[in-house]
């Protein structure tokens, strides 16, 4: 594992917001402007009645932390609220979704370590991804039953 020596310093200008690959939700990833090996951390601003993928990971933990609105996240069969400025850990081998189930986007910042060395760029292995997604990654939790995710018309994401 290779350490980050020194300090990076990330403005909001450094960021750059794309919507994720299967749920279409906009995030700026924090470390990939550092290459750090360690570590994770996006920000993710999901839509009023939407949902990020269904998911879980091998090695990392992962710190959810609400920065704007009422946070919901789904781990295993347990429905969590979190408000503003309110955190979760969750070990590798849980099933965990983040969702909004409100009328008001909601942010949130989400920490991972140590980082799942298949998703670095440039990885030597081919990652399974049935170990991060055991069941189908798109479904959404029910409290969003009757909800289309992620909408047809999805625009994409600006810097807020």
């Amino acid at each position: 594992m290779k350490m980050f020596p020194g300090y990076r310093l990330i403005t909001p200008d450094d960021l750059h917001w794309r919507p994720s690959n299967l749920m279409k939700i906009p995030n700026a990833d924090f470390l990939e402007r550092t290459g750090s090996e360690n570590i994770g951390a996006r920000l993710w601003r999901l839509p009023p009645k939407s949902a990020n993928t269904l998911h879980k990971h091998i090695r990392a933990e992962e710190f959810y932390f609400v920065l704007e609105g009422m946070g919901r996240l789904r781990v295993g069969d347990e429905t969590l609220t979190v408000p503003k400025y309110g955190g979760v850990l969750v070990g590798p081998d849980q099933l965990r979704q983040v969702f909004n189930d409100t009328a008001a986007e909601v942010l949130w910042l989400i920490i991972g370590a140590p980082e799942e060395l298949e998703f670095l760029q440039g990885s030597k292995s081919q990652m399974n991804l049935s170990l991060i997604y055991p069941t189908d990654p798109t479904q959404l939790p029910k409290e969003l039953a009757g909800v289309q995710w992620p909408p047809s018309d999805v625009s994409s994401p600006t810097n807020k």
